[in-house]
């Protein structure tokens, strides 16, 4: 279960008792918006920033491994070109037809399957609630984890200031936004396997946002029971 200085916390920016509450995240990259309801939204990111150490490693990883690989990949081309005439100078020898190309239907389908542009993150509708508190997702918080609780008559999405926090520790986040029961409801099964188990915020103008890399598991089991009941 969430440490005693989270339940403290979320008493404290509550001013009651928590019924539910569990961390979770956006668990599928966020969509690209269309040009002018970003920026009607303030051109806010879409993404998490990373740690330094993500930065200092894609660095290490530019100058050390890539060249590595070039030089490597050279190598066996120029092998490769060395063989072939030596093997070219032998004549008569029928060369083996090389096997025909597949169409690119299966690409195609393939592609077809993932073209759904909001990717079951939401219901596609920029303009409405889901949309907009997507387009504001990370101007609250540079870290992509929530605290979605649950009151007798509200529901409350808190974030951490910090880019990185332990889930069961924090004890800085601050509501960033709350709905009443009757703006929105969660939707939700309870007995979902752990480790994959979501959500949805399901508003009242027919939009919804799913949730899911729920926290603690006894938190995630309790808030999916709760919701489900």
């Amino acid at each position: 279960m969430a440490k005693r200085k989270v339940q403290r916390r979320a008493r404290k920016v509550l001013g009651e008792e928590p019924v539910a509450l569990v961390w979770c995240e956006i668990h599928r990259r966020i969509p690209q918006p269309p040009k002018d309801i970003h920026r009607a939204a303030g051109s806010g990111r879409l993404k998490s920033r990373h740690h330094w150490l993500w930065y200092a490693g894609a660095v290490v990883f530019c100058v050390v491994v890539v060249p590595v690989i070039l030089i490597d990949s050279l190598g066996r081309h120029v092998d490769r070109w060395l063989w072939g005439r030596g093997g070219g100078a032998q004549a008569g020898e029928p060369r083996t037809p090389s096997a025909p190309q597949r169409s690119g239907r299966r690409g195609s389908r393939e592609s077809e399957r993932g073209h759904d542009p909001t990717d079951q993150v939401f219901d596609g509708d920029w303009s409405l609630t889901a949309g907009q508190l997507l387009l504001r997702w990370y101007g609250y918080s540079p870290s992509p984890q929530r605290l979605v609780m649950l009151t007798r008559d509200r529901i409350c999405v808190a974030a951490s200031p910090r880019r990185r926090l332990s889930p069961t520790k924090a004890d800085d986040f601050q509501v960033v936004t709350e709905f009443t029961l009757d703006q929105a409801r969660i939707e939700g099964e309870a007995g979902q396997p752990r480790g994959f188990a979501t959500f949805r915020l399901a508003f009242a103008d027919g939009s919804w946002l799913e949730l899911g890399q729920l926290g603690d598991p006894e938190d995630a089991d309790h808030f999916l029971r709760t919701v489900s009941g």
